[in-house]
């Protein structure tokens, strides 16, 4: 693999040449190719113009929001960090304007700072009842940190407010979470039938959780077809990448998640799945990707990055073999955030870790919300659990 390579090369320079030390921080090093596509002509023209008068707020709130959408589409944390540093003029205000609010809000999200973002939400939403956005924002933290009633209530906001598909994807995925997987699966295909015009974006949002639903309901043909169009058509934004990854891995069928992300291993969720392919097939390149994700992981530890925990855990558990480090981490990473692959995880570890205690902890709450998802029913049945 090229990656094995330039890292041999690498390690073989070191090896017969004193490193090299810049003479200061502003020399420069190498110069990347400079990428073309439309979205980056856009944010170069945006970057010029708030550059320029950078207390613009209709121009730094514009900028701020392009970066926040490719961090989304490319699943690069660092446009995140970009999108902060434009709204610096606004950014420490106690009461900044509503729209850095809302901004500062979507970031703190970004960054699983739940419940710094859900204070700015509220104080949004008292200056605009009617601000579509903050209601979905609000009811995806709430629905992450596993406040079922209080999501729904927010979802429920957005049906005067937004589009049908938006509003209906909300409250769908809310009901496949709740044991309502099949009514909230039908709910959700018959409102992406009646609404092909729909924004391409709504669209794929709504298209993935269709086929994530589809398979924890067990209906892997539905699923993989939705996963197999969405890619085919270009649609595949890095969370896409990510869930049909793990469809395959779970398929067993790892040779097809090799091509589907070998151009993406920037992304540390994708990277992970890549070296768990690539683990399946007893793969030589394994062990020094590895070594990239093990120094990645380190180097977002000694930052204070607490966002990727459950993908540690799972890289702890999968790749290093440690269960109870995996538990410890999967323990850490369920105190913030609920979803079904942060239960897996979390049921996985224990598992391994033979921790009968954390085992009937996730079964108790697969039991009081009505999670249906047949990977977890299975694991709790060979756990010796009846789900």
């Amino acid at each position: 693999m090229l990656l094995t390579l330039l890292l041999t090369l690498i390690a073989a320079a070191a090896a017969q040449a004193a490193p090299f030390i810049p003479r200061d921080g502003n020399q420069v090093l190498e110069r990347l190719p400079q990428r073309n596509d439309p979205l980056q002509r856009e944010l170069r023209a945006l970057r010029k113009a708030v550059a320029a008068d950078p207390r613009n707020l209709p121009l730094a709130a514009q900028l701020a929001h392009r970066y926040i959408e490719a961090g989304r589409k490319e699943g690069d944390p660092r446009y995140l960090g970009y999108a902060q540093a434009v709204l610096t003029p606004w950014w420490n205000q106690p009461q900044p304007p509503v729209e850095v609010q809302l901004l500062r809000a979507t970031l703190l999200q970004s960054t699983h700072h739940f419940d710094a973002a859900l204070v700015d939400l509220h104080a949004v939403l008292q200056a605009d009842h009617s601000n579509a956005q903050a209601w979905l924002t609000q009811a995806t933290i709430l629905q992450v940190q596993g406040k079922f009633d209080l999501a729904k209530a927010s979802c429920a906001r957005l049906y005067a407010l937004a589009p049908e598909l938006i509003t209906v994807t909300c409250i769908a995925n809310l009901a496949s979470l709740t044991g309502q997987a099949d009514k909230g699966y039908a709910l959700l295909q018959s409102t992406l039938d009646r609404n092909p015009d729909a924004a391409a974006g709504i669209r794929n949002w709504a298209r993935t959780l269709l086929a994530e639903i589809a398979e924890r309901r067990g209906n892997l043909a539905a699923a993989e077809q939705a996963f197999r169009e969405m890619n085919g058509n270009g649609d595949a934004d890095a969370y896409l990448l990510g869930a049909y990854a793990d469809f395959l891995l779970d398929q067993q069928r790892p040779r097809e998640v090799l091509p589907l992300l070998k151009n993406h291993l920037r992304v540390d969720a994708l990277l992970l799945r890549y070296v768990e392919a690539l683990k399946q097939i007893d793969s030589p390149d394994a062990a020094a990707h590895i070594e990239l994700l093990s120094e990645r992981f380190n180097a977002a530890r000694l930052r204070g990055d607490t966002v990727h925990q459950r993908e540690q855990a799972r890289f702890e558990l999968h790749l290093l073999n440690d269960p109870k480090s995996a538990l410890h981490t999967a323990r850490r990473n369920w105190e913030v955030q609920k979803e079904p692959a942060d239960v897996r995880i979390l049921l996985a570890a224990a598992v391994a870790a033979h921790d009968r205690q954390t085992v009937h902890e996730a079964h108790a709450w697969l039991a009081k919300t009505g999670l249906q998802d047949r990977k977890l029913t299975s694991m709790l049945q060979q756990a010796g659990v009846q789900p």
